[in-house]
């Protein structure tokens, strides 16, 4: 099943609920199955690793885990807020996602 998520990769992203609520990031990931997206500087975990090639000292790593998208918000491209997002037919037939805020086209 192809479902279709209103957050994508790349999007800035508005925070609006759990420990990060407020703060905006770029998202990184997102996870379809299970409707979740990796957020730059959001959801800060410590993960205990032992020593590996990438981290030859090992020790405690601070890393994101992934958040639920239904507590993040695509921010405005034009107004800067978080907006809801909207999908459309442009002039070309295609389907664009709009920001019903300010009614501008997200790219």
């Amino acid at each position: 099943m192809n479902k279709k998520l209103h957050i994508k990769k790349g999007d800035t992203v508005f925070v609006n609920a759990g420990d990060d609520r407020g703060k905006t990031g770029r998202v990184l990931e997102v996870i379809k199955d299970k409707d979740r997206a990796i957020v730059e500087g959001i959801n800060m975990v410590s993960k205990h690793t032992k020593p590996n090639a990438k981290h030859p000292q090992g020790g405690i790593i601070k890393q994101e885990a992934p958040i639920h998208i239904s507590n993040l918000q695509v921010v405005d491209p034009t107004k800067g807020g978080p907006t809801r997002i909207g999908r459309r037919l442009d002039e070309n037939g295609k389907l664009v996602r709009y920001a019903k805020k300010s009614g501008e086209e997200i790219k």
